[in-house]
């Protein structure tokens, strides 16, 4: 059986609008937001989340108005067909990944094992 094909990586129209709010409040307004994944965290992966300046020349970017995220080629292999979003709840506002390739998670909800 095949298995469908993953959808590349997205950011919500909430999550790109968060990330140009925090960008400007840092007085730099043309940055963006790079989310990596390292290895490490209780899962076995960790997202990361940097501000910077400016994507290295083999980044994804993905823009929606102002707000730019950047994803190095070797984390876009675990966040193929991931959604970046922004929540807010009662215990805090942050960004979220929503990641199917993630077959387990902690907690934490930025450490994540895959298959």
């Amino acid at each position: 059986m095949d298995t469908p094909a993953l959808t590349p990586f997205r950011v919500t129209p909430r999550a790109a609008a968060q990330v140009a709010d925090i960008a400007t409040r840092q007085g730099r307004p043309t940055a963006g937001l790079r989310l990596a994944v390292d290895a490490g965290g209780c899962s076995g992966f960790q997202y990361r989340f940097d501000l910077e300046d400016a994507p290295a020349p083999d980044d994804l970017v993905v823009q929606d108005g102002p707000g730019r995220v950047f994803v190095d080629p070797v984390s876009l292999e675990y966040l193929a067909g991931a959604e970046l979003d922004w929540t807010e709840a009662l215990i805090g506002a942050h960004f979220a990944v929503k990641n199917p390739q993630a077959v387990s998670a902690c907690g934490c909800g930025t450490s994540f094992s895959v298959a």
